[in-house]
């Protein structure tokens, strides 16, 4: 079931450009490296959940590229961006060859299922 995005219709045509273009320089960058890497962790200081994530990864032999945008005292805008773009609610967003699996807790599922493995083969 898709989510639901409001339609450019219903956006008015004097706004349209900043709702398009509002912080999408983080989100880009994002892209830029999902694209790149196999596997991407997003994540921000001060967060023990992209810590938790990283290490999982590491453990399990698996490289990976960080990407840390600010804490909780900062960079909110930003961050706010990537959860709109991909509707994921929470830090660490980690992404496996481009797509993305959740946060902390699916990464260990995936790793402890053996399916991480299956993703990157």
């Amino acid at each position: 079931m898709p989510r639901p995005i409001l339609d450019e219709s219903h956006i008015h045509p004097a706004i349209r450009e900043n709702v398009a273009t509002h912080q999408q320089a983080i989100v880009r960058e994002v892209q830029a490296a999902v694209a790149k890497f196999p596997v991407v962790v997003v994540g921000m200081g001060l967060n023990p959940f992209p810590k938790k994530a990283r290490k999982a990864l590491t453990d399990a032999g698996v490289a990976h590229q960080y990407l840390e945008y600010g804490n909780y005292f900062n960079s909110w805008r930003q961050r706010n961006a990537l959860k709109l773009w991909t509707g994921w609610p929470t830090l660490p967003m980690v992404f496996v060859k481009g797509s993305l699996v959740g946060g902390a807790s699916d990464l260990s599922k995936l790793i402890d299922s053996g399916e991480l493995k299956k993703l990157l083969t």
